[in-house]
């Protein structure tokens, strides 16, 4: 399957691994109805050969039989708890996912871990994905956070879905816990996954998204799909890259650059409007403006040299 995930469709064994090492990682994973997906990722997590000591599934208020499924596998893998929180009513995203994240942090019970890790119920990954990115992270001193490549099914293909090296995959977020630490851990709002990357790059740190044959991760559906509708998911994508501090050009060129995804053309469209809406109602931004200028610099220089005036 080297270079190929599209020899490896299903990949995935609900198998435990035989004799796998407990290495000093905890996973929280804030889930709110996720019951079509989750089983994947549960026995992704419990077949890797490196198995977090702890693994703690924040039930964000399911209407579903997700706290059920949770409590079946964690009745089997001790290392597995769930807590649970209040239903608010809706789905979060942003804020309300990290805000999850955070209650699970908060109740971590093996305190001297050295990794930590957030993952979306709806992915899936082979069985050295943990100890392919920890042997990454422990082999370059300065690197903070590792993902793998992420994928989709779509028609019985995987599509990538496209991002930069920097951008270590928002559903599968494994730090070394001393560069969490060090960028004040996520910001509780919809450009988290954004933020942190360029925090850690500004505190002279490194963050990677990598190829590797034994580092795939499966999206089970569509980014920004999982809140009503995708249309709705690029107007906020959008939003968040106001909040964030998105240098206008960047913000035009990430949008047109989007065009060529699901939903094609207006997906790309509807960020463009989701960040033009938010600038001309001056709508908050990260507090940060020491962040924001030297965001907008980064992004500036990327464009330049993407058309080759850098």
């Amino acid at each position: 399957m080297a270079g190929n995930p599209q020899a490896a469709l299903h990949p995935i064994t609900s198998e435990p691994a035989i004799d796998p090492v407990i290495v000093p990682l905890v996973i929280i994973s804030p889930v709110r109805d996720e019951s079509r997906y989750l089983r994947r990722t549960l026995d992704s997590v419990v077949a890797q050969t490196a198995r977090p000591v702890e693994w703690i599934m924040v039930d964000d208020g399911s209407s579903d039989d997700t706290p059920e499924i949770i409590q079946e596998y964690a009745s089997r893998h001790p290392f597995i708890r769930l807590v649970s929180r209040d239903n608010r009513g809706f789905r979060k995203l942003g804020g309300g996912v990290i805000a999850a994240f955070n209650y699970g942090k908060e109740r971590i019970e093996h305190t001297d871990y050295q990794y930590i890790a957030k993952l979306d119920g709806d992915m899936s990954f082979g069985p050295k994905y943990i100890e392919t990115m920890l042997a990454r992270l422990q082999s370059e001193p300065r690197l903070a956070a590792a993902s793998g490549k992420v994928y989709r099914e779509q028609n019985g293909k995987f599509i990538k879905e496209r991002h930069i090296a920097e951008q270590v995959a928002g559903q599968f977020k494994l730090y070394k816990r001393a560069a969490f630490e060090d960028i004040g851990g996520f910001v509780q709002h919809l450009a988290w996954d954004g933020i942190d990357v360029h925090q850690a790059r500004l505190k002279g740190w490194q963050t990677l998204s990598f190829f590797d044959p034994d580092a795939w991760l499966w999206h089970h559906r569509i980014m920004g799909s999982s809140d009503r509708n995708l249309y709705i998911g690029r107007l906020r994508w959008g939003r968040g890259n106001w909040y964030m501090g998105y240098h206008p050009l960047y913000a035009m060129a990430t949008g047109i650059n989007r065009m060529r995804e699901k939903p094609y053309v207006i997906g790309g469209l509807l960020m463009i409007a989701g960040y033009c809406y938010a600038a001309a109602r001056g709508l908050p931004q990260y507090e940060d403006p020491h962040f924001r200028q030297a965001l907008k610099k980064w992004q500036l220089a990327r464009l330049r040299k993407t058309i080759g005036l850098g």
